[in-house]
């Protein structure tokens, strides 16, 4: 795999916690930043992924208005789930 060097100046308490991570874990502050890196990255990916999706239901109008959830909500008790109204 390819590499390339990335520079960020960070907090001094953040990079201490780092610090600490690294000799804790006894990994280097390296692999702590680039999996804490890799997991935010992943994160967001799927976020963006969700906010699509949520776009297109809202295109397509698959929406519940607002007392249809106040309903579910105070029915919780129950096994009932909302229905979509086009």
């Amino acid at each position: 795999m390819e590499r390339r060097a990335m520079t960020a100046h960070l907090p001094q308490s953040l990079a201490d916690k780092v610090d600490e991570l690294a000799f804790r874990l006894d990994r280097s502050r390296e692999s702590i930043v680039q999996q804490a890196l890799a997991d935010w990255v992943d994160r967001e990916e799927r976020h963006h992924e969700l906010t699509v999706e949520a776009l297109l239901d809202v295109e397509e109008g698959n929406v519940l208005d607002h007392e249809s959830v106040v309903s579910w909500v105070e029915s919780l008790d129950g096994d009932e789930t909302p229905s979509y109204r086009r």
